[in-house]
Order: structure tokens, then C-alpha cells, then sequence
């Protein structure tokens, strides 16, 4: 009786942790798994030159040749420059159904350059740094395909297994070219992760969003001698502002909006003839955010008016919410159960806390548990990421795993300091791992996609893409 009641108890707790499935754990998941430790060192390695690199938006050169050429090494057939991008590439392996992609990314964030240490201090003047850990990201994904892909080669899985390297997530959205490119169009599922300050499969999703830019032109005029003569585009920029500053009272709680002023005109006393003011709207759905941005339009049109100038509104990038399955949610929680804790020594847990309380937030260190499985249906609570453009065209799976310090400021010095040491590593290893044990499954169990793919065509049912990105080739820097 003893026995059964311990029995019940422990089936009990998998069940409300979402661990539904008693399954054995197959030969071929524990060697994949055990590749990725045989793989630990060049991860490493990898994740470090990209950190050091710090590559801003489609100028990661040298990291993503990096890892196409680590990629191909390891038997890939790997293509390059695709979706007219020269920092996006393809790795595949395998021939036949099931596809399976898993992205990556390598873009670093500007003007947050940081040492690996607990306080504020750049690595290099004025360079990019890797606040959002995409240094860890595109390794660690990168480390799962090769891991399936010695599976497949061994005769132990069939399918194709196919590797994104994706860039410029932080800019214009480098996975929406590489979707209207077509290359994800015979894809049966894909993953990625994203480094966080947690372990979770994601059922939260992330925030639609809208980038466009507003450009005044006025007429120019001396600033003392003969103003009424001009007409100032700085003008038209300020009560744009002003209008969607006003907005923000009679918008949802759930809607963000930022800007920046990127060309105010160039001394103050010449009434500037141009201007440009570049914005952010995101909201829970793109829906919410098409209705934004025709306001914003609007605002626009008016300031002009206003102001005896003339206005241009451009669309440069969107991104749509992310769309969870939460089926794929469940299958990635057995496998963050399976895994269990990152293990971070005191060190590494000293180390998160130093940088917690010089950042003013509580110093508790590093989560290292797998949060419980969490499928109610809520708003995100913000950020927005081009893999969810990837998610409304094919099935997408999607997991975060502790690389940072617990509510340590994102896009910022502390995740450009953990992610180049230790912490991140491990973090990285962890999502690799885990990447690699959801893959096997899904290679494994035809049923288990079946029911995905279900859920998916529920979802999407009548939908139709639209894209946010203009027409013509991406804005590849020439310098």
C-alpha cells in the first residue's frame, strides 16, 4: 500500500506540473543529449567569439560565417546569403519528411558594451554587446541540429533536420524575409529559445509590433533674422509626439509605444527643414496594433497640417504575436522535467546577486528549476521577436532557459556580463539539450505531430499573411 500511495503521490505531481506522458526515454534521446555535452567546448568557444564579435543587425559577418562554417565541418549542406540577406544561412541535413527547423541568431544590440563582470564597465567604447544573449542562441540551437543530425546519419531517426541561421532579429526582422523567401514552406515544426532569467516552456507568447518611421520636411529659414519665413519640420516631428503621447490615455493598458527623435535638425538657429522620428507601437494582437498605426497615421497627417509642413509615413518592419501551441508546450515541459536544475555553483549564484544589487533589484540569484507548465491564455507581458512571424506559418515550439540574473535589466549591461561566462554557458548547454530531447520526440512519434499540426491549422484557420516589411531586398548596410 505504501508503495501505491508513493506511486499515486509522484503521478500526482506529474500531472500538475504537466508531465502527462510515463514514456521510456529512447536510446536515440539519450545519445542526442549526450552529443551535446561531446559539444560543450566548441559551444563554448562559439558563443564566446560571437560575444566578443558584437555584430549589430545584418552586419554579422564574421559570426555568421562562423557558424555556417562550423555547420558545414560537421556534414551540413549549407547556404548561404539567402533571402538576399549576407548574413543568413540555411544548414541542412537528412533527406524526407519529417522537416524539422531550429533557429538561431547572432545580432548583438548597440552601445552596450560590457566585461564579464558585476559591474559597469564596456568591453569596448561605444560597441554593441549581446543584451539579449543571442551570442548563446544561435550556438546552442546550431549544437541540437548536429546532435539530430548524428542521429540520422546513424539510421536512428528519418527526416530532415535544417538549421536557420537568422539575423537581425533585433532590427528589421530577418526570419519575415526568410519567410517570404519561402524557406520555411516545407517545414513540419520548428523550435528555438530564447536566453532569459527562467526556465519555461513559453505559453505567454510575445507582443505584435509595428516600426515606422514619420519624416517632416518644412522650409528652412534664420532662426532670429526672419522666422516667419520658415516652417520647421522639428515643428511637425514635436506635435506628432505630442498627439500619441495623448493617445496613451485612450489606448489599452496592454499597448506600448516608444520613440526616438533620429534628425531633429542640425543647429538651433536655422529652422530645420527636416526631420524624422522613429517609432515603436505593440500590442497583445497585430490586430489591436493595424488600428494603432492608422491613428498614428492620422496624427502624422495632422501635424502637418498643423505645422504648414508635409509628412511621410513609412513602414519599415513588423512583427506579428506570438502564436503558442500549447501542445508543443506540453511536449517541451516533459523534457525541461526530464532535464531537471541547471546546476550553478555559489560562485555563479554570487555572482547574479552582485549584479542584482547593483541594479537596485532583490538580490535572489539564479533560477534554476523548470517553472511550472502555465497554459491559461494571457497577455505577454512585452518584447517582440520575429519567430513569431514563424509561428503563424508553421508549427512553432518555443522555450526560455536562465542565462541572466532573475529581474536583472534586459537589453542591458548585466545579460551582456552573465552571457560571457559561466552562467550563460551553462544556460546555453541546458537549452541545447533541451532543444535536442523535444527534437527526438518529434521525430520519433508521427502522432505527437499530428497533434500539433492540429492544433496549428485550428489556429490559423482562414488566415492570411501579411507582411510589414517593404518591398525590394533587405537594407543591407553598404559601409
Amino acid at each position: 500500500m505504501k508503495r501505491l500511495a508513493a506511486f499515486v503521490s509522484i503521478l500526482g505531481f506529474l500531472l500538475a506540473s504537466g508531465e502527462t506522458r510515463a514514456e521510456p526515454v529512447s536510446a536515440a534521446k539519450r545519445e542526442a543529449v549526450a552529443s551535446i555535452d561531446r559539444q560543450a567546448a566548441d559551444m563554448t568557444g562559439l558563443s564566446d567569439q560571437i560575444w566578443a564579435f558584437a555584430e549589430l543587425a545584418l552586419r554579422e559577418t564574421r559570426s555568421a560565417a562562423m557558424l555556417a562554417d562550423y555547420a558545414e565541418a560537421q556534414g551540413f549542406e549549407v547556404e548561404r546569403g539567402v533571402a538576399e540577406m549576407p548574413t543568413a544561412f540555411v544548414a541542412s541535413y537528412g533527406k524526407g519528411r519529417p522537416v524539422i527547423g531550429v533557429m538561431g541568431e547572432y545580432d548583438a544590440l548597440p552601445g552596450i558594451s560590457q566585461k564579464a563582470q558585476t559591474t559597469q564597465e564596456a568591453y569596448e567604447q561605444g560597441a554593441g554587446g549581446h543584451g539579449c544573449g543571442h551570442n548563446l542562441f544561435g550556438p546552442a540551437s546550431l549544437a541540437a541540429a548536429i546532435a539530430i543530425k548524428e542521429r540520422i546519419a546513424a539510421g536512428e531517426l528519418k527526416g530532415t533536420i535544417r538549421f536557420y541561421g537568422a539575423p537581425a532579429e533585433e532590427d528589421i526582422g530577418g526570419k519575415v524575409y526568410m519567410i517570404r523567401a519561402g524557406l520555411f514552406d516545407d517545414v513540419d515544426i520548428a523550435l528555438a529559445w530564447h536566453p532569459g532569467d527562467e526556465i519555461t516552456a513559453d505559453t505567454e507568447g510575445s507582443q505584435a509590433m509595428v516600426d515606422f518611421a514619420v519624416e517632416f520636411s518644412g522650409k528652412t529659414a534664420h532662426a532670429a533674422a526672419d522666422p516667419w519665413n520658415g516652417r520647421s519640420a522639428l515643428d511637425g516631428v514635436e506635435l506628432f509626439t505630442h498627439a500619441i503621447n495623448l493617445m496613451r490615455e485612450h489606448v489599452e493598458p496592454t499597448v506600448r509605444i516608444h520613440y526616438v527623435i533620429v534628425d531633429g535638425g542640425d543647429v538651433p538657429n536655422v529652422v530645420p527643414d527636416h526631420a524624422v522620428v522613429w517609432t515603436w507601437m505593440r500590442d497583445s494582437k497585430h490586430t489591436s496594433v493595424d488600428k494603432l498605426v492608422e491613428r498614428a497615421r492620422a496624427a502624422a497627417q495632422g501635424a502637418a497640417l498643423a505645422t504648414g509642413t508635409e509628412s511621410t509615413f513609412a513602414i519599415q518592419a513588423g512583427s506579428y504575436e506570438m502564436l503558442v501551441n500549447r501542445e508543443g508546450a506540453k511536449l517541451i515541459h516533459e523534457n525541461l522535467s526530464w532535464l531537471g536544475p541547471i546546476e550553478f555553483t555559489e560562485q555563479e549564484q554570487e555572482f547574479a546577486r552582485a549584479i542584482q544589487r547593483e541594479t537596485g533589484v532583490e538580490p535572489v540569484g539564479l533560477k534554476t528549476e523548470p517553472e511550472p507548465l502555465d497554459l491559461t491564455e494571457r497577455p505577454p507581458d512585452g518584447g517582440s521577436t520575429d519567430v513569431a512571424d514563424v509561428s503563424w506559418v508553421v508549427p512553432t515550439l518555443h522555450l526560455t532557459v536562465t542565462t541572466a540574473a532573475h529581474d536583472a535589466p534586459w537589453h542591458a549591461w548585466p545579460v551582456v556580463a552573465t552571457g560571457g561566462m559561466s552562467i550563460g554557458h551553462k544556460g546555453m548547454i541546458y537549452a541545447a539539450k533541451a532543444l535536442t530531447a523535444t527534437m527526438v520526440d518529434l521525430y520519433e512519434d508521427p502522432d505527437q505531430r499530428k497533434i500539433i499540426a492540429k492544433e496549428f491549422e485550428e489556429q490559423t484557420k482562414g488566415f492570411k499573411m501579411k507582411f510589414y516589411i517593404p518591398e525590394g531586398p533587405p537594407p543591407v548596410p553598404t559601409d
